[in-house]
């Protein structure tokens, strides 16, 4: 019998791969994983590429904010599980990134502390009240904590099942790893918001109402933050999820433990592109 996402958009043109944070222990719960440090640092420059072109085209960031050989460099990127949806020969159309925070005690230990609505005199403190009980609630509830964010995707599938695919098999990412509260600030723009709010992704609440998109003059576009609890989504998407997590066991995992040519990366991109370091969004 054919899956339900099969049966629902045909056959994927894509297949997942999935990066886990540079030198993390992968869950035996992956079976198919290669520990291979060049390939690991070969895709992870691929989809630094992919989205920095995408970012480009789409005005979200500036040449400068690019390495010469036009990679979105991000000192997180080293430390998140990465979606990849990869087509067979290779080439990367879309990825997704997940930054675990669980340790974070603060707002200002968050990687989206620097979002302007957080600094806002009207609803600042609103927000770090707000994001503070999100994680709150995720230690008491002995789940992980964390933020979504780098969401590119090849234009041609912005429109397809492609771009959902993508969203629900971290869903699905998260399951396996045990669930997860976190936040992603999402742009407006191609209907970044209004997609991950069908998937089941809510307003992040300013105490007696919901947080209205706002203006981030670093991407020059309207944005939302929202929040989400991977063990909740919307119940339309949730035999998808169920799906997709069930996959993800067999898919081509590749792993590395750290590295002097890593580090010294991250340490570059915290030197000469601290722009590019405070691009929180989901784009």
């Amino acid at each position: 019998m054919k899956s339900i996402l099969t049966r629902v958009s045909g056959p994927s043109p894509t297949e997942t791969i999935v990066l886990p944070p540079a030198g993390a222990q992968v869950p035996g719960t992956f079976r198919n994983v290669t520990s291979n440090g060049a390939a690991y640092r070969s895709v992870l420059a691929q989809v630094q590429r992919f989205r920095g072109r995408v970012y480009l085209e789409d005005g979200a960031i500036m040449p400068a904010e690019l390495t010469p050989d036009g990679r979105h460099m991000l000192p997180i990127d080293y430390r998140s599980w990465h979606v990849i949806a990869v087509e067979k020969s290779g080439v990367v159309r879309g990825c997704l990134r997940f930054l675990e925070e669980s340790g974070a005690t603060r707002f200002e230990d968050l990687w989206l502390h620097t979002a302007a609505i957080a600094h806002c005199p009207a609803v600042g403190q609103k927000v770090r009240r707000a994001v503070e009980s999100e994680m709150a609630r995720a230690r008491s509830e002995d789940v992980r904590f964390g933020e979504v964010g780098g969401w590119a995707i090849a234009e041609e599938h912005r429109c397809g099942w492609e771009a959902l695919r993508l969203v629900l098999a971290t869903y699905g990412l998260l399951q396996l790893l045990g669930g997860c509260i976190g936040l992603a600030t999402a742009t407006v723009r191609h209907g970044s918001a209004r997609i991950l709010r069908k998937i089941g992704l809510t307003g992040l609440s300013g105490g007696d109402a919901p947080l209205a998109p706002y203006y981030e003059p670093q991407y020059g576009c309207q944005m939302e933050m929202l929040r989400f609890d991977s063990r909740r989504a919307n119940e339309r998407f949730m035999e998808w999820i169920e799906e997709l997590a069930s996959c993800l066991p067999t898919a081509s995992v590749i792993a590395s433990a750290p590295s002097t040519r890593m580090l010294s990366a991250w340490r570059g991109a915290q030197a000469d592109h601290a722009p590019a370091l405070v691009k929180t969004a989901v784009a």
